[in-house]
């Protein structure tokens, strides 16, 4: 019979085994664990002999023992209260021994040193050792990774919300994590740590020298208060002094009668909405204390009650750890205290950050201390494919990671062998993005991680150096002449230690603080809602949410459309085949255009015929929107939202649109609210009757030029502008982010587009004129004007190049002693000159133009093509 107690002890610590046994009990004491004893009646009686064996007992025969020997280390090894002679064993005085070393114990402790870091518990068997991390806030095989992020601006970017988490700062440092508040529903996030005091807490009597003083705790320590602070770009604290004869900082002249203490314990006797060096209120500063001969309202010594308050956002001085009172002792004094929490926003070790414009570029540290735990993480986006990222070497060790492609690699050697970590990225890493890596060297492993899921793991090899030993500087980026990254970089921890990469780029050539690059300085040039996208070696736009193209997203794109022509874009596409030619796809849906509250369109066009539809939008229900240009050539928008009994419309009637020219149509709505614009004259604005509903509900497709369509259709559209459709131009077509004409035009969009009839791409000369255009033939600077020869052909040029440079030399030659002679002749005119002046009355005479579009261009003041009648002309 057998029995068990105790757990654990292959642990390769120093464990005492108690067994007493009488003749019918045995009771059995792991480590004096009183609550583990195992006590068991025994129904024969014990009787022992006079040998004992330890570590077991082996018959010499030729059978096979299924037993196995103890391994391990015993001591004070004690016989009914007796000590066991082990010298006399060794001398053969008593008992025998075999395969065993006596008087040394042959177990290595390797728990002693302990490698596991933050308070992990280590163990260890025969052959190694391992940590028990839970608890700690850490992981991996010595507890030397943490496991949270940085910040709350990390947590954001990971797509979190707002909520409490736990945050690591210095990530693997020494300080531990602590839990904060996040407030992440604004552009920028906040970071709220919470005081103990209540808000409204009523001054106490003085308790020292007159005195009230007040403890603010917070549930970290100062240490962690300080990560944050000294990282965020802003903070604030809230401080509030309620008062009722109860003076505060005594203020023009006295001494304060009340103080706050912040970091460092340093006093301060600013308050609320004023700054350090400072002795005012927040009305102080703003001139609206209640006494004007004070600078707070409390100062004022009323019998009523008043308030200071507002923030103090000087974060060196923060948070707030204690205030000290000193008025409320008198008769009828009462003071009450709010302190809120301290808020920062912000994370400089996040966004720390440089640019490497160069593969020959690089930054350099002092060579970082080598410890027998090292760990790098940084973040890094490219359109490069390869490069190095950082490099230190020592005299045998070195350290390197590098990009190959869609692989990155981790490389270091501690004395003896080489060790080579890779992680494969499945999407290319040369695609603009952010991605991160994350290495760690530590006594038992290796450890590369990208994108915090791809991992490549190996063991450290046991020969060689536990700590990393370098002379040379870090190179981040270029060293030894191998190629460097060629990218941007941020967030870069070594140890813990964020490097400073924005202040030593300052002083780098090749190396740019940031990674705002060129879009920084020229993003302005994408226009029309186009995105700057940045490149190494310069920027781009994308256009691909706008109704235009080109490299500045200033190309219109549009489409001239012949009778019957239609472009058809489906937001809810039917489940039945849509029964159209040129259909690109209709798998694609936007369902955030499905029920719509505010939208604006923008489109141009130009067409001398009318009727016809321009826009029609339609739903799965009685909704729709149209643009239409009736009979008489005027522009008419159809609101059909529901909740009337007809269409709301809005019709522009002192105008023929379809007059030739182009015309630009801005219509946006926000509720009830419908704002108009057309070409340049001002915005109009109209509103929805109260009885009309304010969602447009399931929108469906839009339709240009033309409808075709089944379910519930406006009969009047149909009968009046329908047939035989738009003929003419459209271009800058857009609904809120979608371009349905753009769509239909370029081939390599997939979008649920389809077209009937002829559509060719034109850009319809979209800029709404305001001066009919001057005709080729009259156009001196038209290229085929009458009787103009171009100076130079291409195609009649010379082959002898000799020829063709002395035409060129000639003709600049030319060019400098003709501007030459002009300024001669201007000089002379200027000191002998003739004034002489008359009007012009190319401009009156409006009531005789061709049409309304005339008589506006000729009278309306806003156009800045309209010549002014008392413009004067200088004879020379």
């Amino acid at each position: 019979m057998f029995f068990l107690t105790g757990s654990g002890l292959n642990d390769g610590q120093w464990h005492s085994v108690h067994l007493n046994a009488l003749e019918y009990y045995a009771m059995l004491t792991v480590d004096g664990d009183e609550a583990s004893t195992v006590r068991t009646a025994i129904p024969i009686q014990i009787q022992t002999g006079g040998t004992y064996y330890f570590g077991g007992n082996f018959l010499h025969t030729n059978a096979r023992s299924l037993q196995r020997s103890f391994q391990g280390c015993m001591q004070m090894i004690h016989i009914d209260d007796h000590l066991a002679d082990l010298r006399a064993v060794e001398q053969g005085l008593i008992g025998t021994f075999e395969n065993v070393s006596l008087d040394m114990c042959a177990i290595i402790d390797r728990c002693v040193p302990n490698h596991c870091e933050h308070g992990g518990r280590c163990s260890q068997t025969w052959d190694t050792f391992s940590c028990n991390c839970s608890g700690t806030g850490y992981t991996g095989a010595t507890c030397h990774t943490s496991m949270y992020q940085q910040s709350c601006e990390e947590y954001k970017h990971l797509g979190k919300s707002s909520g409490n988490y736990w945050i690591d700062p210095d990530g693997s440092g020494s300080i531990a994590p602590f839990r904060v508040s996040c407030d992440m529903t604004e552009e920028k996030v906040w970071t709220t740590l919470k005081n103990n005091l209540s808000p409204q807490t009523s001054v106490t009597n003085a308790e020292h020298e007159g005195k009230a003083v007040l403890h603010i705790t917070y549930n970290v320590t100062d240490e962690q208060v300080l990560t944050v602070t000294s990282t965020a770009e802003y903070c604030e604290q809230y401080i509030a002094y309620t008062c009722r004869m109860s003076r505060l900082l005594n203020t023009p002249d006295g001494s304060p009668f009340t103080w706050w203490v912040g970091r460092a314990n340093e006093r301060h006797s600013y308050w609320g909405g004023s700054g350090p060096g400072i002795q005012k209120c927040s009305c102080g500063i703003e001139h609206n204390c209640t006494n004007p001969k004070h600078y707070c309202n409390c100062d004022a010594d009323l019998r009523t009650w008043k308030e200071d308050a507002g923030l103090l956002v000087y974060k060196d001085h923060l948070p707030v750890s204690q205030v000290v009172v000193g008025d409320t002792s008198r008769a009828g004094s009462e003071a009450k205290l709010t302190i809120g929490p301290l808020k920062c926003q912000g994370d400089w070790n996040y966004w720390n950050a440089a640019s490497f414009t160069s593969p020959a570029s690089y930054l350099n540290f002092p060579s970082f201390r080598g410890e027998t735990s090292t760990d790098i993480s940084f973040y890094f986006k490219t359109s490069s494919t390869h490069g190095v990222f950082l490099e230190n070497l020592g005299t045998t060790d070195f350290l390197h990671i590098e990009l190959r492609g869609s692989v990155v690699v981790f490389s270091f050697d501690v004395g003896n062998e080489r060790v080579e970590l890779s992680v494969h990225s499945p999407v290319p890493l040369n695609n603009d993005q952010w991605h991160r890596v994350e290495a760690e060297k530590n006594i038992k492993e290796a450890v590369l991680q990208l994108n915090g899921q791809y991992r490549d793991v190996r063991p450290t090899p046991p020969q060689g150096h536990t700590k990393l030993a370098f002379y040379s500087q870090l190179y981040v980026g270029a060293s030894s002449g191998q190629r460097g990254f060629l990218g941007c970089m941020r967030a870069l921890k070594i140890n813990g230690v964020t490097f400073d990469l924005e202040e030593r780029a300052k002083m780098t050539p090749g190396v740019n603080p940031g990674c705002q690059g060129y879009c920084g300085s020229y993003g302005m040039h994408c226009r029309n809602g186009g995105k700057c996208v940045e490149q190494y070696n310069g920027y781009s736009c994308d256009c691909s949410l706008t109704a235009y193209d080109g490299p500045f997203c200033t190309d219109d794109v549009g489409g001239y459309f012949e009778t019957g022509t239609l472009v058809r874009y489906d937001f809810l596409p039917d489940v039945e085949t849509f029964g159209l030619q040129g259909v690109k796809s209709l798998s694609s849906s936007i369902p955030s255009e499905a029920n719509l509250t505010q939208e604006e369109l923008v489109f141009s066009f130009s067409t001398s015929s009318a009727p016809s539809i321009l826009v029609y939008i339609s739903s799965r229900t009685p909704d729709y929107v149209a643009v239409v240009l009736r009979h008489n050539g005027t522009l008419q928008i159809r609101y059909s939202l529901g909740g009337l009994t007809e269409p709301y419309t809005i019709d522009v009637d002192h105008r023929n649109m379809a007059n030739g020219q182009p015309h630009s149509v801005n219509i946006t709505r926000n509720l009830r609210e419908i704002q108009l614009q057309l070409d340049h004259y001002p915005v109009s604005t109209y509103t929805l009757p109260e009885a009309s509903d304010t969602q447009f509900n399931l929108v469906k497709s839009l339709f240009l030029g033309k409808v075709f369509e089944t379910g519930q259709i406006d009969p009047i559209l149909i009968e009046r502008y329908n047939t035989p459709g738009f003929v003419g131009c459209l271009s800058r077509v857009q609904l809120n982010s979608v371009a349905p004409l753009k769509a239909a035009l370029r081939s390599s969009l997939a979008a649920p587009v389809s077209t009937h009839g002829i559509l060719v791409p034109s850009n319809c000369g979209a800029s709404p004129l305001t001066i009919s255009p001057m005709a080729s033939a009259s156009d001196p600077w038209h290229l085929e004007a009458a009787g103009v020869v171009f100076p130079f052909n291409e195609d009649k040029a010379s082959d002898d190049g000799v020829n063709r440079n002395s035409a060129i030399m000639g003709g600049i030659i030319s060019m400098v002693i003709f501007t030459v002679l002009c300024i001669m002749v201007f000089v002379m005119r200027h000191m002998f000159r003739h004034k002489g002046s008359y009007h012009t009355n190319e401009a009156k005479g409006a009531e005789s133009a061709d049409c309304a579009d005339a008589a506006i261009i000729v009278n309306d003041p806003a156009f800045t093509e309209t010549i002014d009648e008392s413009k004067k002309e200088w004879f020379i």
